[in-house]
């Protein structure tokens, strides 16, 4: 309530202002495109809070999106042996492994992706239909031509979807 007044009058905020927030920094600049800096303030937040979750998923998006797909797939997996439920990191790797070729373990991750989240979640409505969509035509090994239909950052684009395999861990991670 007074947390304003305490900080203009010397009085503590709770918060070393002295002490960066890069995870904060980091969220800001890929907000406005700034990739690579955006790295920089990931990893320096992952040096203060190697096992913390969201930083780790985060990370393996900007990866994602500055072409370092291997950096991705690593950080992601870094994140499923902290938690091998994270819906996010199973999505992503599943569509960065995808883009590799790699289907079999693609419907692993998203079989696991499907999963850990719930049918009656609406937040997680169109990322499930767009697994499930993917997991049958890997299913039904149609999903050569669709291979070619990823981008190079990783998200999947059909004609008339709009682009979701990195939205899931990009709504949900940079969530609270």
């Amino acid at each position: 309530p007074m947390t304003w007044w305490r900080r203009l009058v010397g009085g503590s905020s709770g918060r070393d202002p002295r002490q960066p927030d890069f995870l904060s920094e980091a969220l800001d600049l890929e907000s406005r495109g700034d990739y690579a800096n955006a790295l920089t303030s990931y990893r320096l937040a992952l040096r203060e809070h190697p096992d913390d979750l969201r930083v780790l998923q985060n990370i393996a998006i900007a990866f994602s999106k500055t072409g370092q797909p291997e950096e991705a797939i690593r950080t992601y997996r870094r994140a499923l042996q902290l938690d091998a439920d994270l819906p996010g990191a199973h999505y992503g790797l599943a569509f960065l492994l995808l883009k590799r070729g790699d289907t079999a373990h693609a419907g692993m991750h998203l079989e696991a992706f499907l999963r850990v989240t719930r049918a009656d979640d609406a937040g997680s409505a169109k990322f499930r239909a767009h697994a499930e969509r993917t997991l049958t035509q890997l299913q039904g090994n149609g999903f050569s031509e669709q291979a070619d239909a990823l981008s190079e950052d990783g998200m999947h684009e059909a004609p008339g979807d709009e682009s979701v395999a990195d939205g899931w861990t990009d709504d949900r991670a940079r969530e609270g």
